[in-house]
């Protein structure tokens, strides 16, 4: 290529001491993840006519140096002709002048031959959105795929490692002072690349001691871990590469934190030396003394017995799913005149429940959206098949039937209870019509305020009734047996009852399949069935477990049982609910 030069592997520059032999002490480090003295860095710099792609600045010099261990692999320089006059001082800050770049190649063929260069390696780059920016800008251009490159920010690195003290700023020119550098950055491509390399390699050094030795520490050093964090990582040294859950204890072996991960070991040496910003996290770090691992055949059952694990142990360090017991429901009863009623639990009386509700407040919206659309009772007491009472105001306000004074006869009112049930079991459409009508006559009005409280009430229920039936879909199933290929390209076989997983694993290789599901069948866990939405797991492992089943490629090897959705049911209306829920009522 025209403007191009490369250097012979393994061509290290003079006056500059391999990587591997200043690291040579280290090697004796349980590491994590990718040492750095076996990474392969591309270290990259730009020049350009401006600031921005976006404003249509561009390329006018690329200049690479690839780098393992402390030696140079080789390195990588062209002009590049941008098709446009170069500004007069930018031509004057880089030396790159308009008849310098008349006969040289064009990004369109520039960009390629960098890509070659650098495939595999690791981006390097003192400031790095800048060059990284133009680089997939032009790929983008030329509709090019941009290869899924890792990057390391040296400025952002430095920031991390050199004092006030050092240098004023993290510029290059003034780290290349503090690292001594071998070439003076002079805003030419290759010879601020080669400035770079140094900057890299100085870095490096002091991140080895404080305990930064592989590359997935090194991108994490956006994040404030503390000394005392990063010197207990040995607590993760026992567990394996493999997926499944990780438990915090502290001294008196309570547990503190529970999470999953495809990679134990990987995820738990994390907390102590990768980005966590989190400031609970490192609180509990300081108390934790030892971490528990159970290994999970599939990333499925790791999340589901996550779940599990903190409803039972109700870590004071998560914040999600600690109370699945803490839900209610809306019941509709069986008794002579049924009502709706806020319920905390589930009951084996042949009612019908819509939920569950995370909090309380969210199931009184939900039945108001349906005391506001049915005329239904809404008093407490218990009633005789021949009631004798009085009527209350909400009989005067044509709010209820007022079945309490005989306004109703029995067959009235059951037609009313059948629609109400189908508005929780199959087709809301009444009460979206109605509360939707409710609102645009408010809105008309100029009440805005109180439209609002209609929507939200629409939004409550749409939701629980959506939530309620995808649920129902797959718990009301004696038993679903469905196989994933992974990534790995072995079959993952999950075995759930009545929402609830009892069963996992993996089909070993040359297996027989057949054989290997009858087998899981016959030992998974004995689910009894029982009323209600979720009757035998929470509803955050059901919906869990349903992500699971409606990826792409999901194999159903059996079912006992009808695993269908309403046509015509609640989730059809979630997308208005949701543009309605951002959006403010009125002009």
């Amino acid at each position: 290529m025209t403007g191009s030069s490369t250097t012979a592997e393994s061509a290290a520059r003079p006056g500059f001491a391999p990587l591997s032999a200043r690291w040579e002490e280290q090697r004796g480090f349980d590491e994590l993840g990718r040492p750095l003295r076996d990474v392969t860095f591309c270290v990259v710099d730009l020049e350009t006519t401006g600031g921005s792609p976006e404003i249509g600045s561009q390329i006018t010099e690329i200049g690479a140096v690839r780098v393992r261990g402390g030696e140079v692999l080789g390195e990588f320089q062209t002009l590049v002709n941008p098709h446009a006059p170069i500004p007069a001082f930018i031509a004057v800050l880089t030396g790159i002048t308009n008849s310098m770049v008349a006969d040289a190649p064009s990004i369109d063929v520039a960009l390629p031959a960098f890509l070659e260069f650098a495939s595999g390696a690791v981006l390097v780059a003192h400031n790095a959105p800048f060059d990284v920016g133009f680089l997939r800008h032009a790929a983008r251009a030329q509709g090019r795929h941009w290869p899924d490159f890792e990057v390391v920010d040296t400025a952002v690195v430095a920031r991390r490692v050199v004092t006030r003290d050092e240098a004023a700023n993290c510029k290059l020119s003034s780290l290349a002072r503090v690292f001594r550098a071998a070439t003076t950055p002079n805003h030419r491509a290759l010879a601020d690349a080669r400035a770079t390399v140094d900057v890299l390699h100085g870095l490096l050094e002091r991140l080895g001691n404080i305990g930064v030795h592989t590359l997935e520490e090194l991108q994490s050093l956006n994040a404030r871990v503390s000394t005392a964090q990063r010197r207990k990582r040995h607590l993760a040294a026992g567990l394996p590469h493999a997926p499944g859950v990780y438990l915090f204890r502290d001294h008196q072996h309570h547990v503190l934190y529970v999470g999953t991960s495809r990679d134990l070991r990987k995820r738990v040496r994390s907390y102590f030396t990768a980005a966590e910003t989190r400031s609970r996290m490192g609180e509990m770090i300081g108390l934790a003394t030892s971490v528990t691992g159970i290994v999970c055949a599939t990333a499925l059952e790791a999340s589901v017995r996550e779940l599990r694990l903190i409803g039972e142990h109700k870590p004071p360090y998560n914040k999600r799913s600690r109370f699945p017991e803490r839900v209610h429901f809306l019941k509709l009863t069986r008794e002579a005149w049924p009502r709706l009623s806020l319920v905390r639990r589930v009951l084996d009386d042949d009612a019908d429940y819509l939920g569950p509700f995370g909090s309380r407040g969210a199931a009184t919206k939900a039945l108001d959206a349906l005391h506001a659309t049915f005329a239904i009772r809404q008093c407490s007491d218990r009633m005789s098949i021949t009631p004798a009472g009085s009527p209350c105001v909400l009989a005067e306000l044509d709010r209820c039937l007022s079945p309490c004074d005989g306004s109703a006869d029995a067959e009235t009112y059951a037609g009313l209870v059948a629609q109400v049930r189908a508005a929780l079991k199959r087709r809301p459409d009444q009460v979206v019509e109605t509360i939707n009508a409710k609102m645009d006559a408010l809105a008309q009005q100029l009440r805005f305020e109180e439209a609002g409280v209609h929507r939200d009430r629409l939004a409550s229920f749409v939701r629980a009734a959506s939530r309620t039936q995808r649920l129902t879909s797959v718990t009301s199933c004696p038993e679903v047996v469905a196989a994933l290929r992974d990534e790995t390209g072995r079959w993952q076989v999950h075995v759930i009852r009545f929402g609830r997983l009892a069963a996992a694993g993996v089909i070993p290789p040359g297996g027989d399949a057949h054989q290997f599901v009858a087998e899981l069948r016959a030992g998974a866990e004995t689910v009894t069935a029982a009323p209600g939405p979720v009757p035998a797991a929470s509803a955050q492992e059901t919906e869990c477990i349903l992500g699971w089943l409606e990826l792409p490629g999901i194999r159903l090897v059996h079912v006992d049982g009808d695993w269908t959705l309403p046509v015509d049911g609640a989730a059809r209306f979630l997308p208005d609910v949701q543009e309605r829920s951002v959006a403010t009522v009125g002009p």
